[in-house]
């Protein structure tokens, strides 16, 4: 009888060790964000990532290195790239983000290409850093053309969200005033250069409805006191952004938000937890905790806590809710609608033009920019005008380069590669089309195959639509047409026909909606049937849009914690 109190007792001071007011699954922009709020308002957040640990600056081993500094030059190899197929960071300054293939094999039924970040900060040390915000052309996209389902919210709702993560995080840009690319809070921006301004004016000219402008980017370009309280500093434009950045002058998790949530004390940091599911408790109906397994004992640990974020990256959080398998939810946690892993959408970056100028031999650029111009969506704005749904941005990056003749040998040829000239100005556009969801693009996971934490292998089952062929032609048709009226020669357009997830911005299938019946989320991302499980990253978004997506996930993220807990306070959860 005795010895069963002991017991009684020890599980219960145990599970005491193992609860938190907060549990976030996932240390990148979204799970950064979330973590701050959740950790500013008070509440005891535990985050759980899946990779090592990276401590700003200190794990960052080739930042603002020289090439002459590297073994090698940079060329990883061959004895060092064993177990590592893909070729993602397969570079001396970057083989410290690759990851092995060991380390989570997966099922392709069709090509894709799955880029992932297993660290502390995941893809925010990673990410392309463009900030641009959605409109309401975005959010009421699927309503108007009717493909895909409603979204539950419109820009006024995600607004002040937007203004309250650039103030923290700090973006550097232009206004424009357009509406379909809001304003944002910015610091100025790179400018755009001679060839780029050149291109500006003769779309102004020629068409009035399309415009170059200075693409914005998470970048301190005129720090702020919030960002010298993070300990961050002025962008030196090295754009040696994805080593890490040891002057946090572009947003990270790990420059920014972690760091900012550890100060307030509420804040434990767990790397090397690869989370296996959410327990789901059937008497109250919420989730209590979540299956942990530690990446280097393989020993499963259960943590709890009040309120759950999955912020784990699309796939994974798509993953992670399949296999939170219970009595009540046979189909993966909050699957009542049968949606969950599907309409998995991403962006269409498969189109690509360049030309050359034979103007400004009197001009060159000096010094780096982290950012380029941008053209924002101008086909199916105001009504359908095209053969295809919704429509594409652009990416315009001008520049002259130089050159050296490699003939002769001996002092000739020193003499040759070390009188360098100048050679023409070139330009390249890069398409960023959206794709429009369907029920046919999804993952799911796998019946007997598992991977080495006996995890379910992630099965893809993505492929192109027609819709998407469409609109890559009409960008490579309206890109020469352009080049074409600025002037410029040499004008080369293609279609690389790449395999979906070229563009790191993968979303959806845990899709927010109005209707549980064709959705997973709600209007705040909590999960129509267990409200204290939120998901606030890619996974979450109904469509895609054509804009870089991280500003609008973190922005979720930041409304939704708030929300939770103010939901929290109510005992609503």
């Amino acid at each position: 009888m005795c010895h069963g109190l002991v017991m009684a007792n020890f599980n219960i001071d145990s599970q005491k060790k193992f609860t938190y007011d907060a549990i976030v699954i996932g240390s990148g922009a979204s799970g950064g964000w979330a973590a701050k709020e959740l950790c500013d308002r008070g509440l005891k957040t535990l985050v759980l990532e899946r990779g090592r640990q990276v401590k700003h600056v200190e794990d960052y081993p080739t930042a603002s290195k020289a090439p002459w500094e590297f073994e090698h030059r940079g060329t990883v190899p061959l004895a060092d790239r064993e177990g590592f197929s893909n070729p993602n960071f397969l570079r001396e300054e970057t083989k410290h983000w690759a990851l092995p293939d060991d380390e989570q094999p997966v099922v392709y039924e069709k090509p894709f290409r799955w880029t992932r970040g297993y660290h502390v900060g995941g893809k925010s040390l990673l990410w392309a850093r463009q900030t641009q915000r959605w409109s309401d052309f975005d959010f009421e996209g699927p309503a108007r053309d009717g493909f895909a389902t409603d979204w539950p919210i419109r820009y006024k709702d995600i607004a002040p969200w937007y203004d309250h993560v650039e103030k923290f995080a700090g973006i550097a840009g232009f206004n424009d005033n357009l509406p379909e690319l809001p304003n944002s809070i910015v610091q100025p921006g790179f400018e755009l250069n001679c060839v780029e301004s050149h291109f500006k004016e003769v779309l102004k000219k020629e068409y009035g409805n399309r415009w170059v402008v200075g693409g914005r980017c998470a970048h301190l370009t005129d720090p702020q006191e919030i960002h010298f309280q993070q300990g961050r500093g002025r962008c030196m434009s090295q754009k040696m952004c994805n080593r890490g950045c040891n002057f946090g002058a572009y947003f990270s998790s790990n420059a920014s938000t972690l760091p900012w949530a550890a100060k307030t004390g509420k804040l434990t940091l767990r790397p090397n937890s690869v989370v296996h599911s959410i327990i789901y408790d059937n008497k109250s109906n919420k989730a209590v905790g979540v299956q942990v397994i530690d990446s280097i004992s393989k020993e499963m640990v259960p943590y709890y806590a009040k309120v759950i974020f999955v912020n784990g990256s699309t796939i994974n959080s798509n993953a992670i809710l399949l296999n939170s398998i219970s009595s009540r939810f046979p189909k993966g946690l909050g699957n009542d609608s049968g949606v969950l892993g599907h309409f998995i959408a991403w962006h269409n970056y498969r189109g690509s033009a360049n030309a050359s100028f034979d103007g400004f031999k009197d001009k060159k650029t000096e010094g780096g920019n982290p950012s380029n111009a941008y053209i924002p969506r101008f086909r199916n704005l105001h009504k359908q005008e095209t053969d295809f749904l919704r429509g594409y941005a652009t990416g315009i990056g001008g520049g002259r380069g130089e050159y050296s003749s490699r003939e002769g040998m001996g002092d000739e040829l020193r003499k040759n590669l070390l009188a360098r000239k100048m050679g023409p100005w070139n330009i390249s556009a890069w398409m960023m089309g959206e794709t429009v969801p369907t029920e046919e693009n999804h993952i799911r996971l796998h019946q007997d195959l598992k991977d080495k934490y006996g995890i379910p292998q992630i099965i893809f089952s993505c492929d192109w639509t027609e819709n998407d062929v469409k609109m890559v032609q009409d960008f490579r048709d309206q890109m020469q047409e352009m080049f074409e009226k600025a002037g410029y020669k040499n004008i080369r357009t293609a279609d690389s026909k790449s395999a979906p997830g070229a563009d790191i911005h993968e979303m959806g299938g845990v899709r927010m909606g109005k209707d549980p019946k064709n959705s997973i989320l709600n209007e705040w991302h909590q999960v129509h049937a267990c409200k204290n499980v939120f998901v606030t990253d890619g996974a979450s978004m109904t469509s895609t849009s054509t804009q870089n997506p991280t500003l609008t996930f973190m922005a979720f993220a930041a409304r939704a914690a708030n929300h939770a807990v103010d939901e929290l306070n109510k005992k609503n959860l």
